[in-house]
This record gives structure tokens, sequence and C-alpha cells, in this order.
């Protein structure tokens, strides 16, 4: 059972390592992508010693690789929390014991590893600029969402072709790129063409209609916004994210997406969004 439980723990959090080791050296003389990724196997600077310093070491125990994108006390005492690939882990403060999976404080009615992550998110999408996206948006937008997409994804294909009925109900869409077959696949390369046309927005419309594309290389941040989406705990796209770095349960119909934000606008429907 312990030997199923480690195996499983590291398969879980392994992903965006294994998506980062994907990633091909760029050829000589190649423009490179615009912002490099986190390098594998990164963890916040703490103490040597201390309780984080000993969680940090039982996540290194099951995987020297993946990236810890933080570390600190967790709301129960007696544990350090985690956040490896959008994924929290809880782990005892000697380090002997970890457990992977979502606490709920019953008082509160909250989902408290959901809120920890959607503050990472948060802050990982701070490091994209609106440049290095591509913004579909209405005059005056309510509501404004990352997204990260693929060319080749059915749902974001479905998506995109209601862009401007999701623009009437007042939200703003800005695409990220999240090739999803990986890292220099022929996916990365079509969005990398994407994101290199003089048109973006032009250029992606097409692509999400079946077009080809024209290859073109340049700076660009596709690999880097790929890197972002693994961390966030990207699954499937599109990945649809609020200003609050909380994530839509999938895609949704414009109307229907329109009033699950308007729920999570409203403190009492946020709660219940969460319970």
């Amino acid at each position: 059972m312990k030997r199923f439980t480690a195996a499983a723990l590291l398969g879980a959090i392994s992903v965006s390592a294994c998506a980062q080791s994907q990633a091909p050296a760029p050829a000589a003389g190649k423009p490179v992508t615009a912002a490099a990724a986190a390098p594998a196997g990164t963890a916040p600077k703490v103490a040597p010693g201390s309780a984080d310093a000993r969680a940090i070491a039982a996540i290194r125990a099951l995987n020297q690789q993946v990236p810890i994108d933080k570390i600190g006390a967790a709301p129960m005492s007696g544990f350090r929390e985690a956040i490896v690939g959008g994924k929290t882990l809880f782990i005892t403060d000697d380090g002997k014991y970890m457990i992977q999976g979502s606490l709920y404080d019953m008082q509160a009615k909250k989902d408290l590893s959901e809120a920890s992550v959607s503050a990472l998110r948060k802050e990982l999408l701070k490091q994209v600029p609106v440049r290095d996206r591509i913004v579909f948006a209405p005059a005056n937008p309510k509501y404004t969402l990352s997204v990260f997409t693929d060319v080749e994804c059915g749902y974001c294909r479905k998506m995109h072709s209601e862009i401007a009925e999701y623009n009437r109900e007042g939200i703003e869409i800005q695409y990220l790129a999240f090739p999803r077959m990986g890292l220099g696949t022929d996916d990365h390369k079509k969005m990398i063409a994407v994101w290199c046309s003089a048109d973006r927005k032009q250029a992606l419309t097409a692509a999400k209609s079946g077009k080809a594309l024209p290859m073109k290389n340049c700076t660009n941040p596709v690999s880097m916004e790929y890197d972002i989406g693994q961390r966030a705990g990207l699954t499937g796209t599109p990945m649809i994210i609020t200003a609050d770095g909380e994530q839509v349960p999938g895609y949704m119909p414009p109307k229907e997406l329109k009033a699950y934000l308007d729920g999570l606008a409203k403190p009492e429907a946020k709660t219940a969004a969460k319970s």
C-alpha cells in the first residue's frame, strides 16, 4: 500500500516536470521565447532545517525535478502547504507524512486549497503582459477572462466560434497559448505561427477554422505561457480563469458563462459555488 500511494503521488506531481522535459533546446541562430520557463527543480528559498525545508525535502524524495511554486504554513496546525503543478500538498512539519487533496473549512464552508491555488494562478498570470496575449474585447467589458487555448482542441474551436457573442455579453477573452500536444510538436509550431503573425487575431481565427498557416518563427511567448498553464494546474483546454484566479469549470455557452460570472460576483453565490 505504501508503495502504491507513493507511486500515485509521484505521478500526480510529475505532470509539469514531464511537460518541461519535452521542451527542445533552441537551435543555433533561431529566435528564443520571450521569457524562459521556470527551471525544473525550482522551489522558494527557505531557512535550512525549517519545517518548510523538511516539506521540500519530502517532495524532492519523490521527484527531484518538479517545480514547487509555494511552500508555507497550512491553515491547520502541524502541516505545511505546498503547491506543485497547480495541486495542493499538505506535509507534516516533521516531513514524515504527506496528503494530496483539498482542505475544507466546515465552519466557513470554503475550500481553502482552491483559495490558495487561485491566489497562485492570479500571481502567475501577472507574468504574462497583455501584449503577449491575443485579446478579443468589447468596448466596455464587465468581465475579463484569461483563457489557455489550443488551435486543435474541439471546445477551444467551439468557444472561439462564439467569440462575438461572449463580447456582446460583456466578456473580454484574453487568450494564452497552450499547445496541448506538448512543446516541439506540430501543434506547438502552429501556435508559434499564430503568435508570430502580423495579425494574431486573424491568424488564430484562421487556425481554429482548420486553415493552414505559413510556418513562422520569432521571439514569442508560447513556451512561457505553456509553462504557466502547467504550473496553474491545467488539465485540459480551454482553461478559463477569472481575474481573481478562479478556474471556470470548462467551456460554457456565452449566456451561461455570463450567468456563472454574475453568480461569482455575489458573495453568497460565490460561497455556494465553492461548496
